[in-house]
């Protein structure tokens, strides 16, 4: 399965953001989306998302040679700052999410088994939301898309604010997640998107670089995507 983007472009009053993007991503693959702050991540994944109208462009899933539209369900997205009901304990929000899913889950498991998926402490289980960690709640975060199996998982800088651990944690859950979808993991990060990615993608000048791996540690490598980098921040 492919993930294709036709054409995307977006402009907030006179500033081009992204511009006429056109790129494929392939399933089974982590992709590092490497920007700078400011250089539209966030953008694409609204976009993508359509928590923000294009101005023009289209999204499509392909297999097997046939293509379909993307619909709502076949996008996850995580987001820097977790977005989870604090007035739920996170036994209560997973228990609802799992019995509004029920017709689509496969393979359900218990809720505690879920859990220890995530390592949610049994005594962190029926807390409050509003009392889990930024890393718990981006941990719950994680598990609802795991449960959910989305085509398309977006990820918009999740590992930025964590602590070793659970940043390690993190990715490791990450890993196991990529088989069947296409995940693309936003980040400002060179070291954290070489280290995850399977695949390096620059956005810069608000168009999309696929950047080859194969000889990532090589100083070379590093030093052409900074000045990539630094040559966008000087626009």
């Amino acid at each position: 399965m492919n993930f294709v983007i036709e054409h995307l472009s977006k402009h907030f009053d006179r500033k081009e953001v992204l511009k006429d993007i056109s790129f494929s991503f392939e399933s089974g693959k982590i992709y590092g989306l490497l920007g700078r702050n400011g250089a539209g991540k966030t953008t694409l994944f609204n976009c993508v998302n359509r928590d923000l109208k294009c101005d023009g462009g289209a999204f499509w899933l392909e297999e097997d040679g046939k293509r379909r539209e993307v619909k709502a369900g076949d996008i996850g997205y995580v987001l820097s700052t977790p977005t989870v009901p604090e007035f739920l304990t996170g036994r209560e929000f997973l228990k609802f999410f799992l019995e509004i899913n029920e017709k689509s889950i496969v393979n359900p498991k218990s809720v505690d088994e879920y859990f220890e998926d995530i390592s949610i402490e049994p005594e962190d289980r029926d807390k409050l939301l509003k009392d889990y960690s930024h890393g718990m709640k981006n941990k719950m975060q994680m598990l609802v898309n795991m449960i959910a199996r989305p085509a398309v998982l977006l990820l918009d800088e999740p590992l930025t604010s964590l602590d070793v651990v659970v940043a390690e944690e993190m990715k490791q859950l990450l890993r196991s997640l990529k088989q069947d979808r296409v995940t693309i993991f936003s980040t400002h990060i060179m070291d954290l998107a070489l280290d995850l990615c399977d695949e390096i993608v620059l956005l810069s000048h608000g168009e999309l670089e696929r950047v080859d791996k194969s000889d990532l540690d090589s100083q070379g490598f590093r030093e052409r995507i900074l000045a990539a980098l630094r040559e966008d921040g000087h626009e």
